[in-house]
C-alpha cells in the first residue's frame, strides 16, 4: 500500500491505496507534513481532491477498493448516488436500502466509511435536516455542505 498527505482546506488528508484502487481518505486532527511525492497509485485521486476544493469537481471518477462488510460496502455504494450539492437522511437512505428498521446500521456504517468527501457520507443528515454525526466532525461536515451549495450565502458587508 502506497501512502501520502495532503493539505485541504479543512485540514491534512491521508491517502492510501495501490494498484487495486483507493482504500482510504482520512481527515487527519493534527498537523503532518505534507509528501514531496505523490505516488503515482494516488496521483489521480490527489488531482481530484484537489479540483474539488477549487469547486472544478463535483463528482470522482476513481478505482475504489475499500475495506469493510458487505453490508457496509451496500451503504458506500448507496452513498456514491447521492448528488454533489444534494443531501438525503438517514431514514431515506435505510427505506432505500429497503429495511426502515436498519437505519442504525445505516448510521452505523455511514460512520465507518473510509473514502471521506469521494464516498460522500457527509451528505447524510438527520431526519429533522440536523447535521448529525461525523467522523471528521460537525464543522467539516457544514463546510463540505455550504461547499457544495448551489446557494452561496452573500456577504452584507
Amino acid at each position: 500500500m502506497e501512502a501520502c498527505i495532503i493539505k485541504s482546506p479543512l485540514g491534512f488528508i491521508k491517502i492510501v491505496g495501490d494498484a487495486e484502487g483507493i482504500s482510504s481518505v482520512i481527515i487527519l486532527n493534527s498537523e503532518e507534513k505534507t509528501t514531496d511525492i505523490i505516488p503515482a497509485e494516488l496521483e489521480d485521486c490527489v488531482f481530484q481532491l484537489n479540483e474539488y476544493f477549487e469547486g472544478s469537481r463535483k463528482q470522482f471518477d476513481l478505482k475504489l477498493n475499500p475495506e469493510g462488510t458487505n453490508f457496509q460496502k451496500i451503504v458506500w455504494k448507496h452513498l456514491e448516488q447521492i448528488s454533489y450539492g444534494k443531501t438525503i437522511s438517514y431514514l431515506d437512505l435505510s427505506k432505500q436500502l429497503g429495511d426502515v428498521n436498519a437505519i442504525r446500521a445505516v448510521a452505523n456504517a455511514n460512520g465507518k466509511n473510509p473514502l471521506w468527501i469521494i464516498v460522500p457520507c457527509h451528505r447524510v443528515i438527520g431526519s429533522d435536516g440536523s447535521l448529525t454525526g461525523y467522523a471528521g466532525g460537525l464543522h467539516r461536515k457544514q463546510w463540505l455542505l455550504e461547499h457544495e451549495s448551489p446557494y452561496k450565502q452573500q456577504s452584507l458587508f
